[in-house]
């Protein structure tokens, strides 16, 4: 298979990478393996290991490819981030413990459970990332661990707590987004909607037992992958996140009742 300059120079990046001694593992993953990708994608590189390399050798390592780095970020996980400077793609190296992993694998898959929003997250990267490297055998047996079925309960579980606090419990996302409109406070009305629309789309995965990819292209992601969705489903999410204020309340509302009706 003919490869592009970008993936010659990623593989160069990944050779220099697995110089040093702290590195145990290094995974591609993101949109580019995720079949998401677009002329605005970057390359997500995972580097695993137990510490991580020092960041005067990775600023280094960013010099050999790139005018200028920003090495060693907190901003999310620990991070490298740079511009390749023949071409000009963006490149996302993220610094992960493999314990974390482990730790997420063994919470979420097998032991069924769930978050507020964005439950099988760390899962499906797993799941789809591309192993570049793998010293010891470890990220192919995590990707082992969650190649098995995806479980009943799980997927329950899932549903049990997002649908619930979408209208359902006390201080719901619902009452917190009528609390918002009244109030005509702008920033908490996108706020919330987003909260609605993270444990919304957090259901809809579950019942199609669909691991979910993140916040990116959520609308077509779930339309080409999901057999089961919601009556108006993307009318009614493009209305929730982009619509008019006064419209924001009565979708959240409606949404629940046709997502209620695909569930039970």
């Amino acid at each position: 298979m003919q490869i592009n300059r970008n993936q010659q120079i990623l593989m160069e990046i990944i050779e220099n990478y697995k110089k040093l001694k702290e590195v145990e593992s290094i995974g591609l993953g993101g949109s580019s393996t995720a079949k998401m990708a677009d002329n605005k994608s970057d390359y997500d590189i995972y580097i695993y290991g137990k510490s991580e390399p020092p960041a005067a050798e990775r600023q280094k390592l960013a010099e050999k490819f790139a005018d200028y780095a920003e090495v060693d970020n907190h901003y999310f996980e620990t991070g490298d981030t740079y511009r390749l400077r023949e071409t000009g793609k963006p490149i996302d190296i993220m610094h992960r413990n493999p314990e974390f992993i482990e730790n997420n694998i063994k919470w979420v898959w097998e032991g069924c459970n769930a978050s507020l929003g964005y439950t099988t997250c760390f899962v499906d990267n797993i799941k789809k990332t591309e192993i570049l490297y793998d010293k010891n055998g470890w990220l192919k047996s995590v990707k082992e661990r969650v190649s098995t079925p995806y479980p009943d309960k799980l997927a329950q579980n899932i549903i049990t707590k997002n649908f619930t606090y979408l209208k359902d419990a006390m201080f719901s996302f619902r009452d917190q987004i009528a609390s918002a409109v009244e109030r005509a406070d702008f920033v908490s009305i996108n706020h919330r909607c987003a909260a609605f629309l993270a444990s919304y789309f957090d259901t809809i995965f579950a019942k199609n037992k669909v691991l979910n990819p993140g916040e990116k292209k959520l609308i077509p992601f779930a339309l080409n992958n999901c057999k089961i969705l919601p009556k108006d489903f993307e009318h009614d999410v493009k209305t929730l996140a982009v619509g008019d204020i006064a419209k924001r309340l009565p979708t959240a509302d409606k949404m629940v009742e046709n997502l209620r009706k695909i569930l039970y």
